[in-house]
């Protein structure tokens, strides 16, 4: 499950450790709603990875400092350093192969 936070900082998420996904969009957001089981479907296959969704909006600081433009973007992090990014993404396996990258595994989900 994710961890949904509001406004974390860019020092905060400078500071983590391992896989993690950060997941900029809003909960009123249509492109996020159908975004949304995909990406949980390609989570479930990578338990390793923290799943964190960040609310985005105007004057969101951390949104702006990703440079987001469009909802939903995902930003693959590996130890707070960006890695990978898809905006709107639209089939599970993309999602899978980012996560597989971020954990040290490029070859999962490739076929």
């Amino acid at each position: 499950m994710p961890t949904t936070i509001d406004e974390p900082t860019a020092a905060e998420i400078a500071a983590l450790t391992g896989p993690v996904l950060l997941e900029f969009g809003t909960s009123w957001c249509g492109h996020c709603a159908a975004a949304r089981p995909l990406i949980a479907a390609a989570m479930a296959q990578h338990p390793p990875v923290r799943h964190i969704k960040v609310e985005d909006g105007p004057g969101r600081r951390l949104g702006r400092s990703f440079r987001v433009k469009l909802w939903p973007t995902l930003v693959f992090l590996r130890n707070g350093q960006e890695a990978l990014r898809i905006v709107r993404p639209t089939d599970e396996s993309s999602v899978d192969q980012a996560l597989a990258a971020i954990e040290g595994n490029p070859m999962k989900g490739s076929n």
